[in-house]
């Protein structure tokens, strides 16, 4: 890659920084894939709300929004910085785009946005700040949300998309290594196939025209971030998948640069 994409990452299941295996490879190699950004802006599936929110602490503190993990998770913190002009640059640009957006000046990073990051930058010198997601709002809303924060890209901003592409907890195994079944396979694939042949419309269609959309998506709010990061890429473009694998039966851990 030659340039700053948007991206999506399927950040897994909380206990991912403490999983060795190819999707924590996968994380650690990745910055080795792209520019060193300024700032990072990560929308996060673990942040909810009814209209877009951003932070704009200068210290966000690392949120543990999980339960029933090792003790060592909750020892994590995850130091970075934060950027209060980026928030407010990124509230601009949404405003402008007939988005209304709020700063909200005390959030901290969640595990859908320390999960990755941990691996990815482990130095946690790069500012972060996070952006919500609406989960009564459809694809192409959060699409548009991604099309209105694409200049951002250009001023040295990586926007990450931090969801799942399959995510159906109530039907995970309890091993990690557990194989995926064919109804979460099939809807990987379709996913893949269509966000590498830049099929949008099919893509924010998903709903009705991927196999097993309803199984592998009993609520959207983990796969909308990837609306977000592909309309921060830019339509004309087509996706790219960067890692493929899955965790827990049912989790994909599919990650696209876009």
């Amino acid at each position: 890659m030659n340039e700053l994409p948007a991206i999506f990452l399927s950040h897994g299941a909380p206990d991912l920084p403490i999983r060795e295996g190819a999707a924590q490879q996968f994380l650690r190699a990745l910055h080795k894939q792209i520019p060193r950004p300024k700032a990072i802006l990560v929308i996060s599936a673990h942040w909810l709300s009814d209209s877009p929110v951003v932070s704009a602490t200068p210290q966000p503190r690392t949120i543990h929004d999980f339960s029933g993990f090792p003790k060592q998770l909750y020892e994590l913190s995850y130091p970075a910085s934060g950027d209060p002009e980026l928030a407010a640059r990124a509230s601009e640009l949404l405003t402008q785009a007939g988005i209304t957006c709020e700063v909200h000046p005390f959030r901290g990073l969640d595990h859908g946005a320390w999960t990755p990051l941990t691996l990815i930058y482990p130095k946690a010198n790069i500012p972060v700040i996070q952006l919500s997601i609406q989960p009564y709002r459809d694809p192409r809303y959060h699409w548009e949300v991604g099309q209105a924060l694409e200049a951002l890209r250009q001023e040295g901003v990586l926007i990450i998309g931090s969801g799942s592409a399959t995510h159906n907890l109530n039907a995970s195994r309890e091993s990690y290594s557990a194989s995926p079944p064919e109804w979460v396979t099939q809807f990987d694939d379709w996913l893949a196939k269509t966000i590498t042949q830049g099929n949008w419309d099919d893509l924010l269609n998903y709903r009705q025209l991927a196999p097993y959309a309803q199984e592998n998506h009993p609520t959207e709010e983990h796969l909308l971030p990837l609306f977000v990061a592909l309309g921060a890429g830019g339509k004309a473009i087509k996706g790219q998948q960067l890692y493929r694998g899955f965790t827990y039966g049912t989790l994909s851990m599919a990650a696209y640069a876009c």
